[in-house]
């Protein structure tokens, strides 16, 4: 064969070009709608962080159970998460993600009826399909992040995280202007806005959201028509080490310190406005960095931003070990949701790259699973740790897990740079 005619076979044909154009379209089309998705969740999710405690307070025949609502958001999202990857292969994302959806419209109305009729259970039961949507919309980053090649992963995953942007600020001012709504069923107006958020997100699913093939990842995995290799050999490897670390680490540490953030500012003797607020710029600090995180793992590499949100999450720890005053706090939480962000991004860019198409669901299914039992744990046992230990060791318990998350990342970053000579010998 001649140099020419090798030439000509790597050469793409019109129809072939013509399709992976399409395909990097349809690719940034659903990232973009996925980003709409996020923040209609993250408004939903952010009302039931200001409002369902107070709720439950309300509700709980025994005033020890207030806190049981909120927690099944994340539990049942815990025990959802598994399932939906599956679900997710076997119905595909668009309907998959309607069902979530529509889950938590048929959440938000239950919590409606049950505020009204005064029915503790029930309205757990409403929390809990709430954390159904939860779990269903954690996947919008990964579905972002398979539909496009190793290059554009990381900047996919910041688009659909951008949505949470707007939704932090308007979710709980939502909140603060629908409790009060009905006013013979205090908060009953505020999960009615949470059944809105999940209905137009059925809406804007079905309407906009095209499914298309999982993009082969160019490293880390083998060629995507060999067979899947089994679970136990992928999360052997340094890249799911360190996805599952970071993905970990970065909403474990994150629910655990929020959670008792504003408990812990009261105790302080700041108003209950001021722990509010202090959330509110937490959550700013979560989603405003994925307008600019795609750009920075593309500039500085992914191991750099990974190192950083860590570094930030130190941060978070220091500061609120150094001092209790209110600008201290407010430094901590916005350190903590920066730190977040970029562990999340930087984390799943890695979690996108651990599989072949074929391994997609046990993979993506496995990593959230451990990723929500960990944020489940945190969430639980935040309180009842603050109330023992106080603020500053409750900072200072996320040292070791920001220890191990660096030894994983650090032998990730060993791994690749070992694999890098051989990678180039091979093109040689």
């Amino acid at each position: 064969m001649t140099s020419q005619q090798s030439q000509h076979d790597k050469t793409p044909s019109l129809p072939d070009a013509y399709a992976a154009a399409a395909s990097v379209a349809t690719g940034k089309r659903n990232a973009a709608v996925l980003a709409v998705c996020q923040g209609l969740f993250t408004c939903a999710i952010s009302i039931d962080l200001t409002l369902t405690a107070l709720t439950g307070w309300q509700l709980a025949p025994d005033k020890s159970l207030a806190t049981l609502p909120f927690a099944l958001i994340t539990v049942a999202g815990a025990v959802v998460t598994w399932f939906a990857a599956f679900l997710i292969q076997r119905l595909g994302r668009r309907l998959s993600f309607a069902l979530g959806a529509a889950s938590c419209c048929a959440g938000g109305l239950i919590s409606v009826w049950s505020v009204f009729h005064g029915h503790f259970w029930t309205f757990c039961a409403g929390t809990a399909l709430v954390g159904v949507f939860q779990a269903f919309a954690q996947y919008y980053r990964l579905a972002a992040a398979d539909a496009v090649t190793d290059e554009f992963k990381s900047r996919a995953i910041s688009t659909v995280l951008t949505g949470g942007v707007i939704a932090a600020i308007i979710g709980p001012a939502l909140a603060a202007w629908s409790k009060d709504l009905f006013p013979a069923a205090l908060f009953s107006g505020a999960y009615l806005v949470v059944a809105a958020m999940g209905l137009l997100s059925v809406l804007v699913l079905l309407l906009f959201y095209r499914d298309m093939a999982a993009l082969p990842a160019a490293t880390g995995v083998q060629a995507a028509h060999a067979p899947p290799r089994p679970l136990g050999a992928i999360v052997r490897t340094p890249v799911f080490v360190a996805s599952v670390a970071n993905n970990v680490a970065g909403s474990m540490i994150m629910m655990f310190i929020m959670t008792a953030a504003p408990l812990a500012a009261v105790a302080c003797h700041h108003g209950i406005d001021d722990g509010a607020a202090i959330i509110q710029w937490h959550l700013i600090g979560m989603y405003a960095p994925s307008f600019f995180a795609g750009r920075l793992i593309k500039r500085f590499g992914l191991g750099a931003v990974l190192l950083a949100g860590l570094a930030l999450n130190l941060a978070c720890a220091v500061t609120a070990m150094a001092s209790t005053s209110l600008p201290a706090f407010y430094a901590a939480l916005l350190f903590l949701g920066v730190g977040w962000n970029f562990s999340l991004v930087g984390g799943t860019t890695l979690l996108a790259q651990s599989y072949a198409p074929s391994e997609r669901a046990k993979t993506q299914g496995f990593s959230e699973l451990l990723r929500y039992g960990a944020t489940a744990l945190a969430t639980l046992g935040a309180g009842p740790l603050l109330a023992r230990f106080g603020w500053e060791t409750l900072n200072a318990a996320i040292l070791p897990v920001l220890l191990l998350c660096a030894l994983a990342t650090g032998r990730w970053m060993l791994a690749e740079r070992a694999n890098r000579p051989q990678a180039l010998r091979g093109l040689g």
